[in-house]
């Protein structure tokens, strides 16, 4: 199963629309997992139109149309693993330790918010991953958006895809 997890799109105020690079993504992908901060609803319209799977939750910057859609958290299995989807996090400092206490059913949690990207594993064995943002690179060189995979219950390679700016 192939997975592509991207957050914080931040459209129209970041980019106009999101990348081609990451349409071919969405269109490739058998899951697209958005942790939050789309700004806009259209966005949000046409994952759902062009995903085979979406799992979304609302950000920060999300407004009340897009929080009556989505959830602020969801929870869902892929793949014969418990994945969790939230927007933040909170500090980078003691992450690990907070998010085995606030998600102690989940395998795999989903973050967005810093727009920069990280992959770690907590103490109790959950994996956490932030793809970073493909429209607003903030602080990092380009943006950008994981690629994952998932085999035998077991999460295969995870992939920091770099997205150019046009």
């Amino acid at each position: 199963m192939r997975l592509l997890l991207i957050s914080d799109t931040h459209i129209p105020k970041r980019a106009r629309s999101l990348p081609d690079q990451v349409m071919a993504a969405v269109d490739a992908a058998d899951v697209v997992v958005h942790a939050g901060d789309w700004v806009d609803a259209a966005t949000l319209d046409l994952l759902e139109q062009r995903s085979k799977r979406l799992v979304g939750v609302y950000g920060n910057n999300d407004g009340p149309e897009l929080r009556r859609r989505l959830p602020e958290v969801a929870h869902v299995s892929l793949g014969g693993l418990r994945f969790s989807v939230v927007h933040e996090t909170g500090p980078a400092t003691g992450r690990e330790a907070r998010c085995d206490r606030d998600f102690p059913d989940t395998d795999v949690l989903v973050f967005g918010h810093s727009h920069i990207p990280w992959d770690t594993v907590t103490p109790r064995g959950m994996r956490l991953l932030n793809p970073g943002s493909p429209t607003d690179r903030r602080r990092q060189p380009v943006g950008t958006y994981l690629s994952v995979e998932l085999t035998d219950g077991r999460l295969g390679d995870v992939v920091l895809v770099p997205v150019p700016r046009p």
